[in-house]
């Protein structure tokens, strides 16, 4: 496989190289494949989570749990509201 890059990302390549962390060109690429793989994995569990969280919040509205909108707002008011004294 040949790949052409960018002179900004050739540049970024060579940087990589004189930190003298990389041996090689190929370091510093399969250095950033491993993290695309670990900011993926990440999100996909972060993603998981969510709906996960989603779903509970769904039920608990369908069991009739849910909060009314207008004291949601003035509970977060409070909370900002007492954040901002205590940085004071």
């Amino acid at each position: 496989m040949n790949i052409t890059f960018k002179p900004e990302e050739e540049q970024l390549i060579q940087e990589r190289l004189k930190s003298g962390k990389y041996g090689s060109a190929y370091e510093v690429i399969v250095e950033a494949l491993r993290l695309l793989e670990e900011r993926d994995n990440q999100y996909q569990k972060w993603l998981k989570e969510t709906r996960g969280k989603v779903a509970v919040g769904i039920a608990q509205l369908d069991r009739g749990e849910g909060i009314d909108g207008e004291v949601v707002i003035a509970r977060l008011r409070e909370k900002l509201h007492k954040a901002g004294e205590n940085q004071e």
